[in-house]
């Protein structure tokens, strides 16, 4: 046989199989690249805020119009929810060294307070725009997308600079970060550019001619300040919202964002607008639940410091996105448990959960689900037990619950020093199988993973 023919034979396939290969790689990158941007759902007109002549969507309330420079960049600030993110437990405001522990190892949050050494004393507007639109900090160093700024990309430059002049209204706070411990290739800042040329439009907000002022103005509080679908909105494989299952819910520093789409069963369908109202601005809604980790710090520092008229713009925008049925969220049970511990059988047979119940949380929480002590820790309705994952209950019970702001005091003490990884798992499974759905069925291993999450 000619050697050269049976060769060709050989690569032949060789070469049709790495053909297809790059070809599906393509269409996949190009599927993640161009996806939709976060209000392209809504189809419609949009201009460039400069054409826009309704009511401007961006900067301040009507009510702080005429407030001080500095008043109206706390205001900004707040919306921004800059402070939960640059402080770390116990730590000065703003000062940075918050950790947060990725997959592929632990970034740790920056100094921001106006430190001419170690925060943003030196920056100039153009320093500060870059950062906030571009990820581009000091010496054109690329920033880690834990950095929302493909999110804040949207927001105006008159309202970032307008952050800026507040926040170089703070005492300068000398506070080094500390050092990241990201494993190769992470650890690469520069593929970060590399990141954001695929991922980061680098566009202001336009407003949607077709839409009310109302929605414009809750699009861009959630798009562009709030960055509500940097938690709630799942990711690409380059770890870039993906919008085509925008709201749907995601994983967040060990804690479930679930899904705020108007899906009815698994989503916010069934809230009325003063229930979403409520529970974005104090943090509890009746019936519906209360917020923890994340979700508790952006009502505290964020969102319950918002005036009536923006929370309300918020939920306007809100109910306007596509409805996600999330497969694994049923519609919450609405009925509450027996009033005796030993009527209504748990799903799960393992009888040490109901004991540690028992002990420790039926004094506040009741045997119906339905507490005897205050509204906010009533479970039956809640998201978190009728979640068969029971991620956020087990996070609760390691973690509590301690909020006193937005006029929801909330006082749940952290029981992870208490409990074994078993017993959490084993009482976590008990309260899904008595208040919600369907019983979890979380295993000790999974409760020391959420453990070490942050």
């Amino acid at each position: 046989m000619n050697v050269s023919s049976q060769h060709g034979r050989v690569a032949h396939p060789v070469l049709w199989t790495l053909a297809v290969i790059v070809g599906v790689a393509i269409v996949v990158a190009s599927y993640m690249v161009f996806g939709p941007g976060p209000t392209n759902f809504a189809g419609g007109k949009r201009v460039s805020l400069a054409e826009y002549h309704d009511q401007d969507p961006t900067g301040v309330p009507t009510e702080l119009k005429a407030a001080s420079l500095i008043e109206r960049g706390e205001y900004l600030t707040r919306a921004a929810d800059c402070m939960v993110c640059h402080t770390t437990k116990g730590g000065a405001p703003f000062a940075g060294g918050r950790a947060f522990v990725l997959p592929f190892g632990t970034l740790y949050s920056t100094n921001i307070t106006p430190d001419v050494e170690t925060g943003i004393g030196s920056y100039s507007d153009a320093n500060f725009l870059d950062a906030v639109h571009k990820g581009i900090g000091r010496g054109a160093t690329k920033l880690y997308p834990a950095m929302p700024y493909a999110s804040y990309t949207y927001m105006s430059d008159a309202d970032a600079l307008t952050i800026k002049a507040y926040l170089f209204s703070l005492k300068p706070l000398h506070a080094p970060a500390p050092q990241n411990m990201l494993m190769f290739p992470f650890n690469q800042r520069s593929l970060m550019g590399v990141w954001s040329a695929f991922f980061n439009p680098d566009k202001r907000y336009e407003p949607n001619t077709d839409k009310s002022p109302d929605w414009n103005r809750g699009a861009y509080l959630v798009e562009a300040m709030g960055h509500c679908g940097e938690c709630h909105t799942p990711r690409n494989l380059a770890l870039a919202l993906n919008n085509r299952e925008k709201f749907s819910g995601a994983i967040q520093a060990g804690w479930r964002a679930y899904n705020i789409t108007p899906d009815r069963n698994s989503g916010i369908g069934s809230w009325s607008d003063d229930d979403l109202a409520r529970y974005l601005a104090t943090g509890h809604a009746a019936g519906r639940g209360t917020a923890s980790g994340p979700m508790g710090e952006a009502v505290d520092e964020s969102l319950s410091h918002l005036k009536p008229g923006d929370i309300t713009a918020m939920v306007t925008y809100l109910r306007s996105v596509p409805g996600a049925a999330t497969s694994d969220l049923p519609e919450p049970r609405g009925n509450p448990a027996p009033p005796s511990h030993s009527q209504g059988v748990a799903a799960n047979s393992d009888p040490h959960g109901q004991a540690v119940y028992e002990g420790a949380c039926a004094g506040c929480h009741g045997w119906t689900g339905i507490s005897p002590v205050l509204s906010p820790a009533t479970l039956i309705g809640t998201r978190a037990v009728n979640d068969v994952t029971a991620t956020n209950v087990a996070q609760i019970i390691i973690r509590g619950a301690q909020r006193h702001s937005a006029g929801t005091s909330t006082n749940m003490p952290a029981f992870g020093d208490a409990y074994s990884d078993a017993e959490i798992a084993s009482v976590a499974n008990y309260v899904t199988a008595r208040f919600g759905t369907k019983g979890s069925e979380l295993s000790a291993a999974k409760v020391a993973k959420l453990r070490a999450a942050d």
